[in-house]
This record gives C-alpha cells, structure tokens and sequence, in this order.
C-alpha cells in the first residue's frame, strides 16, 4: 500500500492540512486501512524535504495546510501510469509460519491449517456481507471502497485455496513417506555474533 503516492494523489486535488489527509485517505479506500496522525506526518516531512510538497503561506497559525509542488504532480502522474511491482518473494505471514511448522517436530500441522482456515472463512463471511450491503454504489468513494472490499474477497478466496492444496500436498507427503523433521545444525557456524562473558564483555 503507498501511502506516500495516495497522499500525494490527494494533494493533487486541492491544499490540506494532515488529518484532512487522513480522513480523505480513510474516507476513499473505504476505511479499510486506517491510519495514524504520526504516520501522516512523518510521510507529509518525507515529501517536503523531497520537494513534493510544500506548506501553504496561507495556512492558519495553528493548523499548517500543504500543497504539491509540480514534482509532486509529475510522481503522482507516474504512479498512476505505471505498475505496481510486487516483489518476487515478497514476505507472507501465513507463508513463513506454514513452512516452519511442517518442519518443527511435533506440531500437528493440519490443526495448523484448520485453525487458520476457520478465522479466513470468517473474516470472507464477514466481507461478503459488507459486499452485500454496499453492492449498488451510488459514489465514486462508495464504488472505491466495494473495489477494495472486492480486493480482500479475491485475496480470501485464494488463501481458502492454498490452504486447501496445502493440506492435500502435506497428505500425499506423508503417504509417501516423508522423512521427519531434522534436528537443529549443530555444525559451528561460519559467522555469527561473537560470544559475550558474564560482564557482557566480546571474549576473543
């Protein structure tokens, strides 16, 4: 999720002040990523100090309001005509946990799969009533917020599905006769942190 370019987005319609970006941020994605005045501010710093914004001469004393500057425009134009690079092995939560576990001796990994397919399915039963309720939008903000609603079902759906191959994939392991999980490497490492005395002192 860019933050730095939807703010710079929204700048690009008009001088706010940084919770107006919030709400407008908030009130356009459908208030599904919620977020804190700090990280506003810290990303509006962020984009001033790049020359993508700057403050308005005529904010009020107390409440600072910022335009974008034409190199603000010219990311923004870039961002919205470009696209979205998704990393190659990008980090997933569900991902890294799954591939632990099948490898920690003991663990009941189906239980694992069944847990996390309970709370998917609800949280997919919980969007599709919010669909439901919101299907015949009458805004752009309104028809913005069913499109990410749309996005979180899709991404539901999908790890529904990979739970689902996963446990059909870890059976036919088994069937086969998969090897146990192996024991720690006990082999001294070739770097590591070098070991510290009871003083907290590097010994050599």
């Amino acid at each position: 999720m860019s933050v730095r370019q939807s703010l710079l987005a929204i700048l690009d319609q008009g001088s706010c002040h940084g919770y107006q970006l919030k709400s407008e941020f908030e009130r356009r994605t459908g208030s599904t990523w919620p977020l804190n005045a700090g990280q506003v501010y810290n990303t509006l710093d962020r984009l001033e100090r790049d020359g993508l914004v700057e403050t308005d001469p005529s904010s009020a004393e107390n409440q600072v309001r910022y335009l974008i500057t034409d190199a603000g425009r010219a990311e923004v134009s870039g961002w919205l005509g470009s696209p979205v690079e998704r990393a190659s092995a990008a980090r997933d939560a569900l991902a890294i946990k799954l591939a632990i576990a099948v490898t920690l001796p003991g663990v009941d990994i189906s239980q694992v799969i069944q847990v996390q397919r309970s709370a998917t399915l609800s949280t997919l039963q919980d969007l599709t009533r919010t669909k439901i309720a919101s299907d015949d939008p009458d805004t752009a903000e309104e028809l913005a917020g069913l499109l990410v609603i749309d996005s979180l079902i899709f991404a539901a759906e999908a790890e529904i599905r990979w739970l689902d191959h996963s446990e059909i994939r870890l059976a036919r392991a088994s069937a086969l006769g998969m090897a146990a999980p192996a024991a720690l490497n006990q082999d001294p490492p070739k770097r590591g942190r070098p070991a510290k005395n009871v003083a907290g002192e590097v010994t050599s």
